[in-house]
C-alpha cells in the first residue's frame, strides 16, 4: 500500500524510510555528513559524503570527489576516492572511477570499474614482517657440529664418498 520495500524501477535497491535523498536535478558541491542513516543520491555530488550507513548513487547519480562509508551500492556513477569499510557493490548500470579500498567487492554484469581497487584486509597484511621460518622449515647446519654424525648428504658431510669403477680409469 505504501510501496515500502518494494523496488524502484530497473535497480534492485529498497527504498529506505530513514534514507536522506539528494533528489534528482540538485546539484551538491561541498561536504555531506550522513551520519547512520543512509544517503541516497539521485541528483549531482561535488565534493565529499561521509556516512556510517550505506550510501547510494541511483542511475539518475553522480558523484565527483570522495566517499567515506560502511556500505555504497552504486548503480550511476561515480569517480574520484572510495573508501569503503564493509561492502562496494556496482550493479548492472553502475560506474565507479578511482582509487577504491574496501572491505568487499562485487559487480554485477555490466557494471564498470576503472582504476585502483585494494582490499582493506590485504592492505593491513601489507605491512613488512620479518620472515622466521618455523623450526621444521629451517635449513640444517652446513657441517655438522664437531663430534656428530648426521645422516644423509643434503646440508651435511657424508661419513664416506664412495668410489665408482669409472673413475679410476688410468689404472689398468
Amino acid at each position: 500500500m505504501f510501496n515500502r520495500g518494494k523496488l524502484t524501477g530497473s535497480s534492485r535497491i529498497p527504498v529506505d524510510p530513514t534514507f536522506s535523498t539528494l533528489g534528482e536535478g540538485t546539484h551538491w558541491q561541498g561536504e555531506i555528513q550522513a551520519g547512520t542513516n543512509g544517503l541516497r543520491v539521485e541528483g549531482e555530488v561535488e565534493g565529499t559524503i561521509l556516512s556510517e550507513g550505506q550510501v547510494v548513487v541511483a542511475p539518475t547519480g553522480m558523484v565527483k570527489g570522495t566517499i567515506h562509508a560502511k556500505h555504497l551500492t552504486v548503480t550511476g556513477r561515480v569517480e574520484g576516492v572510495f573508501k569503503v569499510s564493509g561492502r562496494l557493490e556496482i550493479l548492472k548500470t553502475g560506474w565507479v572511477e578511482g582509487q577504491v579500498e574496501t572491505g568487499s567487492l562485487m559487480v554485477d554484469e555490466g557494471g564498470i570499474l576503472i582504476g585502483t581497487c585494494q582490499q582493506l584486509a590485504a592492505l593491513k597484511q601489507a605491512e613488512p614482517v620479518p620472515f622466521v621460518p618455523r623450526k621444521d622449515e629451517r635449513v640444517p647446519d652446513r657441517f655438522a657440529p664437531a663430534g656428530t654424525v648426521s645422516s644423509g648428504t643434503h646440508g651435511s658431510v657424508p661419513e664416506f664418498l664412495p668410489v665408482g669403477r669409472g673413475f679410476d680409469r688410468g689404472k689398468s
